[in-house]
């Protein structure tokens, strides 16, 4: 997402500030990309736009800025419009059509088609250009409403009025994922968490189930005197892995971190990659920011280094 840059932001906000006498301007609207009906999507004229521009200092405003002429108009404007009735009243879609409302356009100083823009209290605060995929639409629009909630009073209006903030919408891939885990079919659900990664490659809830689904299958199996094991054969490095598995499971996380640093000092070649590239794994199983990970890695490094 970019964002939009002041000059473009100083030259939106004159061009508001004459927006509700825009009406001699307005033209016949061409046929719209075919939308959800919702009491949250609205199309917008210049004759119309002062309105929008008001509301955004209750609640955020997306501009969709669309053309008959564009494929990927036809592609997002949908998609927008089913996030907005997600999101209960929370924003507002405000569809413009830059054909039938070239000023509109102009003001915005639209490069490409279709260009969406975020308003709030009357100023633009993001914009992109182009088609996003659903996911990044409906985190971009959550962060917006975060950023927003304590300036905009309609958006805590809306939740309250719905109950709270809007549940997480359910991605049915990771549905199927976990319901081959709850069936213990860890190839499966692997494959499934894999599956996402390969079509989004950031998505950091897939890169963590697929690290906990990896975890479980080898622990399931895992004998109860692993670190007996390990603790009488201090050069063996799969028996260091196996008990530091243990000791994860086990809620021993600080244990088992120390016990592959110290096998890592021990080991070289091969076996202190194995032991350095499971002890990366057992980290994926906690919060990036969690202590003893952030400790553990700095001894990791001075271990290496």
């Amino acid at each position: 997402m970019t964002r939009p840059d002041p000059r473009q932001q100083a030259a939106l906000s004159a061009a508001f500030a004459g927006a509700v006498d825009l009406s001699a301007l307005a033209r016949p609207a061409t046929p719209a990309p075919p939308v959800p009906s919702s009491q949250y999507v609205v199309d917008v004229t210049e004759a119309s736009f002062g309105e929008v521009v008001q509301t955004s200092a209750q609640l955020l405003v997306v501009v969709d800025l669309w053309s008959a002429r564009s494929q990927g108009s036809a592609t997002l404007s949908p998609v927008l419009a089913r996030l907005a009735e997600e999101g209960r009243g929370t924003w507002l879609l405000a569809r413009v059509d830059v054909d039938a409302n070239p000023r509109i356009a102009q003001a915005f100083q639209v490069q490409a088609i279709p260009t969406t823009v975020a308003l709030a209290g009357g100023q633009p605060v993001d914009a992109f250009t182009g088609v996003q995929p659903e996911d990044q639409l409906r985190a971009w629009i959550t962060s917006l409403i975060d950023a927003l909630r304590d300036r905009l009073p309609g958006i805590r209006a809306a939740e309250e009025a719905a109950g709270g903030p809007a549940p997480e919408p359910v991605d049915p891939r990771f549905v199927a994922a976990e319901e081959l885990l709850e069936l213990g079919d860890f190839a499966g659900a692997r494959a499934a968490y894999q599956a996402i990664l390969d079509a989004e490659p950031a998505n950091a809830d897939a890169a963590s189930a697929l690290a906990q689904t990896d975890f479980l299958a080898r622990t399931t199996d895992l004998s109860d005197d692993a670190v007996e094991f390990a603790d009488a054969h201090p050069d063996d490095v799969r028996a260091q892995c196996a008990a530091a598995d243990l000791e994860v499971a086990s809620n021993l996380a600080s244990a088992a971190f120390d016990r592959l640093i110290a096998t890592v000092r021990r080991a070289a070649g091969d076996d202190r990659t194995v032991a350095r590239e499971h002890l990366l794994g057992l980290f994926a199983l906690f919060p990036v920011d969690d202590e003893a990970v952030r400790t553990a890695r700095r001894r990791l490094a001075a271990a290496l280094y």
